[in-house]
């Protein structure tokens, strides 16, 4: 799953004597009724955050991790990569030279040859 909006908040890491560590933050969502929700992100996703500061337009990939601990259900959305928004600086173009609409459809295939037109083994 993935979801867009601006960070908010970036938590400090906490890490714990099991060397496990995470890392939370909160992203705004950029809609008619925004939400806040509460991302975390664990053992070596931890650095991810490190070039994103508050304000940062992000797309967020995640999963849903649900547990039961004494009785009780808890959720946690745990970030597994984030992307730059599209408020943030440009990235480069691989290819500069041609026109945007050009580059974003995919050239057609070849025609087929004529070694091309037997080739299944039955």
């Amino acid at each position: 799953m993935d979801l867009n909006g601006k960070i908010k908040l970036i938590y400090d890491t906490q890490e714990f004597a099991s060397g496990f560590k995470k890392r939370e933050f909160v992203v705004t969502t950029q809609e008619q009724y925004p939400q806040d929700v509460k991302f975390e992100a664990i053992k070596e996703k931890v650095d991810l955050l490190d070039t994103y500061k508050p304000g940062d337009e992000v797309n967020v990939h995640f999963n849903i991790r649900g547990n039961e601990y004494q009785g009780k259900y808890y959720v946690n959305l745990q970030a597994w990569r984030l992307e730059r928004g599209q408020g943030a600086a440009p990235q480069p173009q691989a290819e500069p030279s041609q026109p945007a609409a050009a580059s974003a459809t995919p050239p057609p295939p070849p025609p087929p040859s004529a070694d091309d037109e037997d080739d299944l083994p039955f």
